[in-house]
């Protein structure tokens, strides 16, 4: 009795301890920009990691208009106050609007990558594409995703919005920003991705 005792106020006093966090770590496709914060895909994979017995806490640090510089400057101070398990840095739409050299835009991804090593997290890399009329540009920007998982061995969503990139209607008014009914095909490009290094 005095055995089940203990085990019942233990159980009381020091609840089950979750997976960890999981850092989503964006610009404004991954802040919910023009849509209501609860139908964003970070807010729908929370939804399906509780439904899927997934004890993960999501963290969505991303901020519209966010560029590798800017997340670079930030993520110290992310990791240290979230301390993720995971992080899902989905950077760099904004570089490649602005033109922004890609050489920048790779040396700030590859800072983040090793910061957020370095702090016990495991990267999912979220790459995008540019517009055909951005010319070489555009193959050279995607490159650079690829190229960034290849050296770090990491896991890569090729492209954030494949699915709905060619469909005007599943974009705001604005033509840049996925409305809400978009926002689950985002997190089925991502899902897949991510489920492998959940525990």
């Amino acid at each position: 009795m005095r055995h089940f005792l203990l085990i019942a106020i233990l159980s009381w006093s020091f609840p089950a301890l979750a997976a960890g966090n999981i850092l989503v770590f964006g610009d404004s496709l991954s802040a919910g920009y023009g849509i209501p914060l609860e139908a964003a895909w970070p807010s729908l994979m929370q939804q399906k990691l509780k439904a899927s017995k997934h004890d993960y806490n999501v963290v969505n640090q991303s901020i519209s208009g966010e560029t590798t510089a800017g997340g670079r400057s930030r993520l110290p101070d992310a990791l240290a106050r979230h301390k993720p398990a995971i992080i899902i840095l989905a950077l760099g739409a904004n570089d490649g609007l602005r033109g922004l050299p890609l050489e920048q835009m790779q040396n700030n991804l590859q800072a983040m990558i090793t910061l957020a090593r370095n702090a016990g997290a495991r990267v999912v890399l979220v790459g995008m594409r540019m517009p055909p009329n951005y010319g070489p540009y555009a193959a050279k920007f995607e490159d650079v995703y690829v190229r960034l998982a290849k050296e770090n061995q990491l896991p890569l969503v090729k492209f954030l919005l494949d699915g709905i990139a060619d469909q005007p209607a599943m974009f705001q008014a604005d033509g840049l920003h996925p409305i809400a009914a978009a926002q689950r095909r985002i997190l089925d490009n991502i899902w897949p991705t991510l489920t492998p290094l959940l525990r």
